[in-house]
Formats: C-alpha cells, structure tokens, sequence
C-alpha cells in the first residue's frame, strides 16, 4: 500500500513539475525543456481569429482552436516524433517552413496564416486536425 501511495505522489509531483516548466502552455506536460512560445498564457478570441476569413465555417473553426488550445495562443504540445504543435491552431513543426518561413507561429496572426493554409490543403476543410472528429459530434455537422 505504501509503495502504491508513493508511486502516486511521484506521478503527481512530476506532472505539477513538468506541467508548470513551460508556465502551463504544455498541454500534455510532455515538453521537454524548452518553451518556443514562452512560459507566459496568451488567452484569444476564437472568433475575432476565425472571423477574419468568411469562407471557412465559423462554428467548426472556433470548435477547432477550442479542442486544440482551449483558446491559448502560446499553447504547445510536444509529439512523441519529436515536432511541436504550436499555437491557437496547433500547427504542426513538420507545416512550419511552408506557413511560416520555418518559425514558430506563436503569433496569433501567424497561427491563423498557418492554419488557413493547412485547412486549404485539407480541400478547404478542418479534416487535418485531429480534433476535426470531436467538433463533427460536438456540432453535429461535418467540418472535415
């Protein structure tokens, strides 16, 4: 029994540790010690972002930055293929050099430039986000 609570604490004390390294922009607590957007939150208005483009549906696009960032524009996530998801959007790393001359699009306005490209690759819809499943159940309608 002693040796279950202690395991637990230890799980406990590194997912505050790992949790807090990049100031709670790691979504998953799995980034290493880096921080390429910072340690500070930058909290955004999804539909002030989605709005700026009137052909995409509006709805899917703010249930995407919703699923993926939660509205945090400095939000990262750290893949197990050692690339970074960045941004409002999450971009990819791997999308970087063809939306952002290969930087991180911490940048609001970047991570919307980067997403807009991403959605047209996608045929003009959200299919390339993972999260593009939940926002069809959420919403009941297809956005990719």
């Amino acid at each position: 029994m002693h040796q279950l609570l202690a395991s637990v604490l230890i799980i406990a004390i590194t997912g505050v540790i790992n949790g807090d390294k990049c100031g709670q922009n790691c979504l998953y607590s799995d980034c290493p010690s880096t921080c390429p957007c910072g340690t500070t939150a930058n909290y955004a208005s999804a539909a002030s972002y989605c709005s700026q483009y009137t052909d995409w549906n509006q709805q899917c696009c703010e249930c995407i930055v919703q699923a993926e960032s939660e509205g945090n524009a400095n939000a990262m996530n750290y893949n197990g293929d050692e690339t970074w998801d960045i941004g409002l959007f999450q971009i990819n790393q791997q999308n970087f050099a063809s939306c952002n001359s290969g930087q991180y699009p911490c940048d609001p306005q970047q991570n919307l430039a980067c997403a807009r490209k991403v959605w047209q690759w996608g045929g003009r819809t959200f299919k390339l986000w993972a999260t593009v499943g939940q926002c069809n159940r959420k919403l009941g309608k297809r956005c990719g």
